[in-house]
């Protein structure tokens, strides 16, 4: 009976291939003793890496029918989901030996029980600080701008709020996507969501649940595609928010937004949740492979996943990402925001990781009068007082304690003491928006966050204009407040300060002793004002470093000549260096592409398959990691325009001796250059640069190099 149904769901369409639909809901037991949710991936690719003449219809239902075997096989329940595009496979309850037959088993290649991934985020401000200025109920029309027209951003996330203005249907919203076959699901379970939610800018929204269970989600978690976390609406909006959207709240006019891509539409693949313990939150493996099958089959022009993953593994998420990008799809992922604690997650050579830098930040300053000036980092445009300066710690209400009041804890301030002045907050125990609601509800006209310690100061959307100072400074005011009871100071705005980028604390950095370098590249990734569920926020993290990422892939395989390749090349080369030292930190340096050059380091998605079956030969990958025993490497860069190139290598940023060998060559359209980088003997030290290529026609391409003991 199940390999009827199968048949038949072949014969109506092959889109129901891809997943069984989250309705499915848990799957049965699957015989005696207790089941764990796995998935199992079948040797070979999907229909999205097949290369052979038949069908893909007929290629899946080969699929369908070999994976009936393997289940039949081992006695296993029906599956929660099959999966025949991105990769061949499925999720089903197994026994403990059940499992242990599969892994044995010729025809399978791996088997990984479900487990849940963390989004790759950094604590902001919470949803609604921030409302847009004439923001209506539903979306309503801006003039739209230009850039990924024509282009479908895929975003498996937390879903997304249609109603956000920076979703409106723009005035133009540019041609057509080229090959999009995506849907709107209908969502019985959620009133708040019909498929009348999409649009000409969100053009399809899927969900997945079955591997989370929705019996194990919050009680306002949305069972459909609608955003109630944030964290998808946020990416959406950074990667193609449409442009020209004024945003604006009390305190704060902050101009108007737009995404870097705004013409791009956006397909919605929701497979992250939210559970009643916050520490339970995250996304299941198998909710996120059974998204990215879809997205895949779907044909998404750019796939963006912010999730966070094992550093050292190529596991059955990373060979979906494979089948994506074995169809075309460029994809962009997050590197993650462990910092030193961990290296950055998604390792393949298939996926482009991003890395997050720092960002121009909004500064403003404590003006005291007769007293100090002190800038820190300020969101409010709109100055304050002059008023009074009041220190939290000498400000306690009644019954609160010193030490609530200090960081401004809700409750801890006397409102006689605060009413109408600027509260000095320290940092500490508590979200930083919490401390400015506090100064709000005691009817307090602005704060001073200060650091207690040596860390970022950051412009949040705070409920009350705020100037946040590091530690050196705060403690300098606290001391002059002090010593002047009745001073009084005034909050003032100077505008963006432009500072050179450089990689964020908490963007995760590369193993050494992996095959490839990790991150990819880096784009900026802190103090980025971004659409959440309900309104605006200010959002930090190795997420909007790539959805960045993803915005302007789409705007590059927007223009027709440009293929998947060609633009993951330009991603990688065409960038700035940031700081002093990039490699493992930030790959080739900070993602600045505007058009795809003519030169490329172009990898056929099959040598991509033959790495991850063990063929671990050179890709021609714009990176290089050389290590002992290991000191020669080639690459080949190819002239993918309409005339010759003359070709000159530079190389930058390296203590050792490297050398190139042609430094310059003569290459023709369509033609290649295979170039040699070479070491005499292993470094004292690990040592990083770039290869930078120039053409005599003013292009350039970079290339990162590691080399380490």
């Amino acid at each position: 009976m199940r390999a009827a149904a199968i048949a038949t769901a072949v014969t109506v369409a092959v889109a129901t291939l891809t997943a069984t639909p989250a309705a499915l809901g848990e799957a049965d037991d699957g015989g005696e003793g207790d089941t764990t949710l796995h998935l199992v991936t079948l040797r070979g690719p999907g229909t999205a890496g097949h290369r052979g003449a038949a069908p893909a219809e007929e290629v899946a239902e080969r699929m369908l029918a070999l994976q009936e075997r393997v289940l039949d096989d081992v006695d296993a329940a029906d599956p929660v989901y099959q999966w025949t595009t991105a990769l061949n496979g499925f999720a089903v309850e197994l026994t403990e030996e059940q499992h242990d037959v599969l892994v044995g088993d010729d025809r399978v290649a791996l088997v990984e029980e479900n487990a849940v991934r963390p989004l790759a985020e950094v604590a902001s401000a919470p949803a609604g600080a921030l409302e847009a200025a004439g923001a209506p109920g539903r979306p309503g029309r801006w003039s739209g701008g230009a850039g990924g027209a024509g282009t479908v951003i895929g975003f498996v996330d937390t879903g997304i709020d249609p109603a956000s203005p920076a979703f409106a249907e723009p005035a133009s919203p540019g041609r057509q996507p080229r090959r999009y076959d995506g849907s709107c699901a209908d969502a019985p379970d959620d009133p708040a969501w019909s498929s009348d939610e999409c649009s000409t800018k969100i053009v399809g929204a899927e969900y997945f649940v079955s591997g989370f269970g929705s019996d194990a989600l919050r009680s306002t978690a949305a069972l459909s595609p609608r955003d109630t976390d944030g964290h998808g609406t946020a990416s959406a909006s950074i990667a193609a928010g449409t442009t020209n959207v004024a945003v604006r709240a009390r305190g704060y006019a902050l101009g108007r937004f737009s995404g870097v891509a705004p013409q791009a539409r956006i397909g919605v693949y929701k497979a992250c949740w939210s559970a009643p313990d916050p520490v339970d939150d995250g996304c299941a493996t198998a909710d996120l492979v059974a998204a990215i099958d879809r997205a895949t089959a779907d044909r998404v022009d750019v796939l963006n996943l912010s999730v966070a993953g094992p550093a050292d593994t190529v596991d059955t998420v990373e060979r979906a990402l494979l089948g994506a990008t074995e169809a075309g799809i460029v994809v962009t992922a997050a590197a993650g925001n462990e910092g030193t604690q961990a290296y950055a997650a998604h390792p393949s050579p298939w996926v482009v990781t991003v890395g997050a830098s720092t960002s121009a930040r909004r500064v403003g300053a404590v003006v005291a009068r007769r007293g100090p000036r002190l800038e820190g980092a300020m969101a409010a445009t709109a100055p304050v007082g002059p008023a009074r300066l009041v220190v939290g710690a000498d400000a306690a209400a009644p019954g609160a304690s010193t030490d609530d009041a200090r960081v401004c804890a809700p409750g801890s301030l006397d409102v006689r003491a605060v009413h109408g002045a600027v509260v000095l907050c320290e940092r500490g125990r508590l979200p930083r928006l919490t401390k400015s609601r506090t100064v709000r509800l005691a009817d307090g006209a602005g704060m001073v966050l200060v650091n207690r310690r040596a860390g970022s100061t950051d412009a949040d959307l705070h409920e009350v204009p705020t100037v946040h100072l590091s530690a050196a400074d705060g403690r300098a005011l606290t001391a002059w407040a002090r010593q002047h009871p009745r001073a009084e100071v005034r909050l003032e705005s100077r505008g963006r300060e432009r500072t050179p980028a450089r990689v964020a604390r908490f963007s995760s950095g590369g193993d050494p002793t992996w095959s490839v370098i990790k991150p990819d590249v880096v784009a900026p990734g802190t103090g980025v004002l971004a659409a959440t569920a309900g309104g605006w926020d200010v959002v930090s993290g190795t997420s909007a470093a790539a959805a960045h990422a993803s915005g302007v892939a789409a705007v590059l395989i927007g223009d027709p000549r440009n293929d998947a390749a060609e633009v993951r090349s330009a991603l990688l080369t065409s960038t700035a260096p940031i700081g002093h030292r990039a490699g493992l930190r930030a790959g080739t340096g900070q993602v600045q592409v505007r058009r795809v050059p003519p030169m490329a380091y172009l990898v056929d998605p099959r040598h991509y398959r033959g790495w991850l079956t063990g063929r671990r030969s050179d890709l021609d990958l714009p990176q290089a990691l050389m290590r002992t025993g290991r000191l020669v490497v080639r690459r080949t860069i190819t002239n993918t325009g309409n005339r010759p190139l003359w070709l000159t290598a530079h190389l930058n940023g390296f203590d050792s001796p490297v050398r190139v060998s042609p430094s310059a060559a003569l290459v023709r359209p369509g033609r290649t250059l295979t170039f040699r980088l070479s070491l005499g003997s292993a470094p004292l030290a690990t040592d990083t640069g770039t290869v930078v290529w120039h053409s005599a026609q003013g292009d350039r391409t970079r290339l990162a190099v590691v080399i380490t003991r």
